[in-house]
């Protein structure tokens, strides 16, 4: 009787060995969709086959979309510090400080760049992800950023630049406006950071007698 070779089988069943390598592989593959097609557009079947798994391991793991939407979501700390770092110093150039950090993280490391853009995607849609965008830009960041140095709305300034920076990425990544796509880093962080310092800095600050920038330069 003739031997015949062994089709190829379906996507393997069950646990694959290594159980801390295999959820860390179906984290990495759900990140990468969540950020490329959103909360709706992305599915257990899609991440399973990402990964190489079959779709009930990922149940295994993580018992809905919902709970594996929350693990991907999770923003290493490292971004915050870098994010919060952007705030020290002078108030000098705050303003294409924050903007360039911002860019960095969002579209630089793919440790914090898919995460947040899958969270940024999600907003859209789930309300988990809302919560957490808001609670990322604006209470764990811009607001503990902005009242550290020393301003009295802080609340108000901190929600407004929020509104900016995720406008942008919103027309740079989700919604693809050719002007912002096709622009350089470094033209957005040119035109966008005066807009950001202006709403950060006070236009009184660094004026001894409380005057405007506009109007210390008429004095000299």
């Amino acid at each position: 009787m003739t031997a015949h070779a062994t089709p190829a089988g379906p996507t393997r069943r069950g646990r694959r060995p290594g159980t801390t390598t295999t959820r860390q592989t179906i984290l990495e593959a759900a990140r990468a969709r969540f950020a490329g097609d959103g909360f709706t557009g992305t599915t257990i079947r899609r991440v399973a086959a990402d990964a190489g798994v079959d779709a009930s391991l990922v149940m295994q793991f993580f018992r809905s979309k919902d709970e594996l939407f929350a693990a991907v979501m999770s923003v290493p700390a490292e971004a915050l510090t870098r994010f919060s770092a952007a705030f020290r110093g002078t108030d000098d150039h705050l303003g294409e400080r924050v903007v360039r950090t911002f860019l960095d993280l969002w579209e630089g490391d793919p440790g914090s760049a898919e995460p947040l853009m899958a969270t940024l995607r999600g907003a859209i849609v789930n309300e988990r992800a809302n919560e957490q965008l808001r609670e990322f830009l604006q209470e764990r960041l811009l607001v503990d950023a902005v009242a550290s140095r020393g301003v009295d709305d802080a609340v108000l300034r901190a929600g407004i630049v929020s509104s900016m920076l995720v406008g942008l990425m919103v027309g740079r990544g989700v919604v693809g406006v050719p002007a912002l796509t096709g622009a350089a880093r470094e033209q957005l962080i040119t035109l966008a950071g005066p807009a950001v310092q202006s709403v950060l800095v006070p236009a009184a600050r660094g004026s001894a007698d409380g005057a405007t920038p506009e109007e210390a330069a008429g004095r000299e």
